[in-house]
């Protein structure tokens, strides 16, 4: 079983609008509304792909309500800790001619420490076992920034494979734990390293430093240019045919669904990558933060490149 854990839950909002002008009244068009969150992102597109996961994770209030309603409805297993306070919401707002968007990103609730301690029970024994554990996105208030490489210990102690995809300081101390996979963007990729990295090579150089340590795949994500993979054995890098983009929200996380799901099928690792840009790419066909479509991901990773790359 694939388990996703989200510990910052967001209900999103997308505010499609002809024009935005502040101090006056702005009408809505059209709006949309989504279950958010890197790792339910996640399990939303490996349920699009006509596979099975659990969502775990923190929700509170009327909007954790929703949230979960919302998950239960597109056929969603979750399994989340309920906690005192409300989950966030994300708006995002785009004006439908010009096609720009800004977003508004709440900080979220603060977890209590019981309510954590209820979190680390359930997934000390999770039934059915694990075979992935996904680790995404932001802590909220009140965890500690050694969060995750806690999780990935206690999941590599069961033989259980840790994807962990993060930013800062919680993902540099996640992957100390050495996970299973990560999935950087080149930005995240140079917080990691601590400098800026100005070519693929300098890329590749410290993707493989990272394999070295332990971690069996380095996947990093470049928007519409693709992929690179790189594991102990390989460098690969996969190109996603042009398409007209709608919204790149969303596309790195169905990116790491594409890649587990193709995995659990045990596809070659080309096609586990192909299939992660295909998903990826897809996401980005669709509005707001709506994910990938299944008939989509099947047209684009007939259009995928994959190529082998040296060092």
């Amino acid at each position: 079983m694939i388990y996703t854990l989200t510990l910052n839950p967001a209900l999103d909002r997308t505010l499609i609008v002809e024009n935005l002008r502040f101090e006056d009244a702005n009408r809505v068009k059209q709006e949309l509304r989504y279950a958010g969150g890197k790792g339910i992102d996640v399990s939303r597109v490996i349920n699009e792909l006509g596979s099975e996961s659990i969502a775990l994770g923190f929700v509170g209030g009327y909007d954790g309500m929703e949230l979960e309603g919302r998950l239960i409805n597109e056929g969603i297993n979750c399994d989340f800790v309920k906690i005192a306070e409300e989950t966030r919401i994300n708006v995002f707002i785009k004006k439908e001619k010009e096609g720009k968007r800004t977003s508004l990103h709440a900080k979220g609730p603060e977890v209590s420490p019981s309510e954590l301690a209820t979190l680390y029970n359930k997934i000390k024994n999770l039934k059915p076992s694990p075979s992935w554990f996904v680790m995404s996105g932001s802590l909220p208030l009140g965890l500690s920034d050694n969060i995750y490489a806690q999780f990935t210990h206690l999941m590599r102690n069961k033989g259980i494979k840790v994807f962990l995809d993060s930013d800062g300081i919680p993902f540099k101390k996640g992957i100390k734990a050495i996970p299973f996979a990560i999935k950087p963007n080149l930005f995240e990729l140079e917080r990691l390293s601590g400098k800026k990295l100005k070519s693929r090579k300098e890329m590749m150089t410290f993707g493989k430093k990272l394999v070295e340590k332990g971690i069996g795949f380095v996947l990093i994500s470049a928007a519409e240019k693709g992929i690179l993979l790189i594991s102990k054995d390989t460098i690969l890098k996969a190109t996603p045919p042009k398409v007209k983009v709608k919204s790149t929200i969303g596309a790195g996380d169905a990116s790491v669904a594409g890649f587990i799901y193709a995995y659990e099928k045990k596809m070659s690792i080309s096609d586990c990558l192909r299939m992660a840009v295909a998903c990826g790419t897809a996401t980005a066909l669709t509005p707001g933060t709506a994910l990938c479509r299944k008939k989509d991901v099947k047209k684009i990773i007939k259009k995928c490149e994959v190529k082998e790359l040296e060092l």
